[in-house]
């Protein structure tokens, strides 16, 4: 079997260490010749707070993950990476990555940044990254620093 990839899943969402998660993400798929399938969750349940849902809302999530999946897609292909595919979904993003994506990207790895939630936020909604980490089936790599090639 060997320790090879093929299938990696990146977690993304516009935070900067979702971005150093992603170029790793490139460095370990050029190595492992893997596809990278880019998801991104859009939170729906922050719109929940909001009385009467406001549509504009939900609109501007879209466009704006369309808009940085776009460009990820794009950095990740420069890069050399020759499959590269994108996901959109709606809903909490620690329950929908290890389930829904992994098996959508048919991912034998996630990689994803240790979200930059305060301490009280952590208490209350415990972060995303530790909870992918608790329910994937396959190997997660949690990414704190920024890459130093």
């Amino acid at each position: 079997m060997g320790l090879h990839y093929n299938n990696i899943l990146v977690a993304v969402d516009g935070s900067t260490e979702s971005e150093w998660a992603f170029k790793k993400a490139i460095a370990i798929a050029k190595r492992n010749d893997a596809s990278i399938t880019l998801v991104h969750v859009i939170d729906t349940r922050s719109f929940a707070t909001v009385e009467s849902y406001d549509r504009t809302i939900g609109e501007r999530a879209e466009t704006y993950a369309e808009e940085i999946m776009a460009n990820y897609k794009k950095e990740a292909e420069v890069a050399g990476v020759v499959n590269v595919q994108t996901l959109i979904e709606y809903g909490s993003p620690k329950v929908i990555i290890p389930k829904e994506g992994v098996k959508k990207a048919n991912a034998d790895l996630i990689i994803c940044g240790a979200t930059g939630l305060n301490a009280v936020e952590r208490f209350l909604i415990g972060s995303v990254s530790e909870h992918i980490t608790r329910s994937a089936d396959c190997d997660v790599l949690v990414v704190r620093t920024e890459k130093k090639d």
